[in-house]
Parts: C-alpha cells; sequence; structure tokens
C-alpha cells in the first residue's frame, strides 16, 4: 500500500516519506483503529453514567486514526527548508501530526488529573501547557531559521510544568478514589512522563537538526504514540476497573440526573424527595408538611407558638416564631 500512496500523493519535498514508511504508517493505522474499536466495545460495556474515562480515550484513538490514515497516504505535510545538512535542502513537515497531538495530548493529561484531587485551576493550567507544547513545536518545526530553537526552549519549560504537576503536585493531592487508583496513578503517570522525554528528543533529530530521515521520524514517532495511546490508555483504564465511579463526584452526561429522578416520578429530582398530591411532603425527610406551615398549627409541641401578631390596625395570626 506503501507504493500506491506514494504514488498517487507525490512526495512535495526533496527529503520525504519513503515507500518503507508508508507502509509502516499503514500498520500503525491498522493498531489505532483496532484499538478504537476495542475501545469503543468496552464503552458500551459500561454501565450508563460511567463511560467518560472510556469515551476520553475514544476520542484520542479516533483522532490517533484518522491522522495516521493521512500519513500513510503521504498527506497532510508542507516542505521546509531544513537548517542543516543536505544543502538547504526542503523537508516534509508533517503539520496533521500536530494537529493530532493539539488533540490528544490534552486529553491524555486530562484522563490522568481527573483521577486526582488536582482542582479545576490547575487541570486547566496544565492542559494548556500541554497545548503550549505542541504548538511550540509546530511553530518550530515550520521555522526554516535558528530561531526554531527559541520555540523549542519554550516547550521546554512547559513540559517542566506539566511533569511537575504529573509527578509531584498530582500525585501528593487526595485521591478520593483510594489508594489503589493511586499506585495506578503513579505508574501511569510515570510511564507519560518517561515518554514525554523522548518526543523533544526525537523533535530535534529530525524537524529540528535535520539529523535522521522523515521515514526514521515516522518510524520514531510512531512507536512513541502508540506507547503513549493505546498502551497507556488500555494501562491505565484497567487500573479504573475496580474503583467505585460515584468517588470521583463526576456526572457523566443527563442519563445519570434521569435515572435519580426516574425514583421520584420527575427527572432530575434530588434523591429522597417524593411527589404527591398538594400539601404533601415535598422536601427531604424531616420537612415541616406544607399543610401547617403558616396555619397556625405548632408543629413542635416543646416550642410555644406564635400568638397574634398586629400588622397596622388588623390582627393576624401566624406559625411564625416570636422575633426576639
Amino acid at each position: 500500500m506503501g507504493n500506491q500512496a506514494v504514488q498517487i500523493n507525490p512526495p512535495n519535498a526533496q527529503l520525504h516519506l519513503t515507500t518503507h514508511g508508508s507502509d509502516w504508517l499503514w500498520a500503525a493505522f491498522s493498531i489505532f483503529a483496532l484499538s478504537l474499536l476495542i475501545m469503543v466495545a468496552l464503552d458500551f460495556m459500561r454501565p450508563r453514567g460511567t463511560r467518560l474515562f472510556h469515551q476520553i480515550a475514544i476520542v484520542v484513538l479516533a483522532t490517533a486514526t484518522i491522522a495516521y490514515f493521512s500519513m500513510a497516504s503521504d498527506l497532510g505535510a508542507t516542505p521546509v527548508r531544513a537548517e542543516f545538512r543536505d544543502g538547504n535542502a526542503t523537508r516534509q513537515i508533517w503539520f496533521v501530526r500536530y494537529i493530532q497531538w493539539f488533540i490528544t495530548f490534552p486529553l491524555l493529561l486530562l484522563e490522568l488529573l481527573l483521577a486526582t484531587g488536582s482542582s479545576l485551576s490547575d487541570i486547566m493550567t496544565t492542559l494548556f501547557m500541554g497545548i503550549v507544547l505542541v504548538i511550540m513545536g509546530l511553530i518550530g518545526a515550520l521555522v526554516p531559521s535558528t530561531y526554531k530553537w527559541g520555540y523549542y526552549v519554550f516547550g521546554i519549560f512547559a513540559l517542566f510544568y506539566i511533569w511537575y504537576m504529573l509527578l509531584w503536585h498530582g500525585l501528593n493531592t487526595t485521591f478520593v478514589a483510594g489508594p489503589t487508583l493511586r499506585s495506578g496513578y503513579l505508574r501511569s503517570a510515570g510511564w507519560l512522563s518517561f515518554l514525554l522525554i523522548l518526543y523533544p528528543i526525537c523533535w530535534a533529530c529530525s524537524e529540528g537538526g535535520n539529523v535522521i530521515s522523515v521515514t526514521s521520524e515516522m518510524v520514531w514517532y510512531g512507536i512513541l504514540d502508540i506507547l503513549a495511546g493505546p498502551v497507556f490508555l488500555f494501562v491505565f483504564l484497567w487500573h479504573l476497573r475496580t474503583v467505585d465511579y460515584a468517588a470521583f463526584g463526576l456526572r457523566s452526561g443527563k442519563y445519570t440526573d434521569y435515572e435519580k429522578g426516574a425514583m421520584t416520578g420527575v427527572p432530575g429530582a434530588a434523591p429522597g424527595t417524593s411527589i404527591g398530591a398538594p400539601g404533601t411532603v415535598t422536601g427531604p425527610p424531616g420537612a415541616i408538611p406544607a399543610s401547617t406551615a403558616g396555619a397556625g398549627i405548632n408543629p413542635n409541641p416543646s416550642v410555644p407558638a406564635a400568638g397574634p401578631a398586629t400588622v397596622g390596625n388588623a390582627a393576624t395570626t401566624t406559625g411564625a416564631a416570636p422575633t426576639v
């Protein structure tokens, strides 16, 4: 398939993807596509309202599948003059890969951090740093001059913050789902953090320094994406298999609210309420009946009932306690 793809969509740069590189990308595409189908099946096996982590994984795998289909077809690249070696030759820069990472990398961080006790502000800041890391890589790859390394440094600083959140701050938060999830998070966060070291090294050897060929770049990035995608997601979700989803305090869609409301006859009603005839109990157990509130009847004999109260020239009877 690689030979056919390169012939139908000829390369647009002097340093370009080869037939063997396209064959590897088709193999990676098959891995992502198969993983996506398995994840969809696992998602349907979960009870409704407990599918958030699986559905995040589906979005990640679906995006990667489309991206690898494009790269295997020799599509989604633009020629950029290489800074080093090969006498100012142009090299294919695969912007479709950075579009994939722009979507998938923040979602991988979200998958991890939702399992911790991190605040919403900390999670949002970490996701922003993930986006910064990807954008800095894309801009640096498109810049043909030495200034590309300035964007590389900006991306490294964003990566330092991500490492801090994953390996220190997130690990030291309270895991509401128990110590079992804490150990699983430590292994998963350590695995992803180790892979994040290898991405900048690959960038420096490929788009940055033009040390390795485009085909070698595809093999390197492809292995990393498989390890950070299907392998990471399946291992992390395996750690979540025995965790009580309610412990996270998450609500996965309106179906959960409807299920609670079905017990009371009103979708979305809070637990412990009941619906009956007018004047009956409409709140949680222990609430004062509406038929007695304000009718001059003292629901609590131990507290003296209020006497007549004068409003203007008229005397009215209320059920409120005397004002002190």
